[in-house]
């Protein structure tokens, strides 16, 4: 018998650009054998895609195969990490019609044993329901530094000062956008990654899905 998707367990871990949920959540979801959703790379891939938006998001041939995302069988994983292809996709992520659009591609992740999704409205929109809801956040400063050893390690060339306000800019847009903007779930469990490291997280996050887990 099939599991209804209100059986299975959702992690949801939102938070703003460079706070470090991506890694957290993979993590987590390896560590549980949970399935795992990177909700933004959708929106990536949708600014990828060019043309329409609404209907590239409602049309989207996207996969995601052993840690490598691909658009029409062609892998993109390093094509959508581009500075300029996140800004285009937190514009995106403003349309409602996009959003509407990836909603239920976004839910049709759930499946057992469970699912580990990172974003920006997963708590208060995608997964309402989700066991348990984190919204990870860190200090401008360090998520700009955070970005800027990201792209340096990768061999690309980055300014410290013009990340930082582009982060700024993109928190702005994400936080005041009329459609899912970037907020906290009600019952979100906050926590400020600005001082620890990304196991201290994934440990945290761990300890209060089992703690969750062991109440119901």
């Amino acid at each position: 018998m099939n599991n209804p998707p209100a059986a299975v367990p959702v992690i949801a871990i939102d938070g703003p650009s460079a706070s470090g949920k991506g890694t957290v959540a993979s993590r987590v979801a390896a560590a549980l054998g949970f399935h795992y959703l990177e909700s933004g790379a959708l929106y990536r891939l949708v600014a990828l895609a060019g043309g329409n938006a609404e209907e590239s998001a409602r049309t989207l041939q996207a996969a995601f195969r052993h840690g490598r995302i691909f658009l029409k069988e062609h892998d993109v994983t390093e094509q959508i990490r581009d500075e300029a292809m996140g800004a285009r996709a937190s514009e995106i992520a403003g349309l409602a019609a996009v959003r509407s659009a990836l909603l239920e591609r976004q839910r049709a992740f759930r499946r057992p044993p469970g699912l580990v999704a990172d974003g920006r409205d997963m708590g208060t929109v995608v997964f309402p329901d989700a066991v348990l809801k984190v919204f990870l956040t860190a200090s401008a400063q360090a998520r700009a530094q955070r970005r800027y050893k990201q792209l340096i390690d990768k061999g690309n060339s980055a300014n410290l000062a013009t990340l930082s306000r582009e982060l700024e800019e993109r928190d702005q847009r994400d936080a005041t956008r009329k459609v899912a903007p970037l907020k906290p779930a009600a019952d979100a469990v906050s926590v400020d990654s600005s001082a620890l490291t990304i196991d201290e997280v994934v440990d945290q996050v761990l300890k209060r899905y089992r703690e969750r887990m062991v109440r119901q």
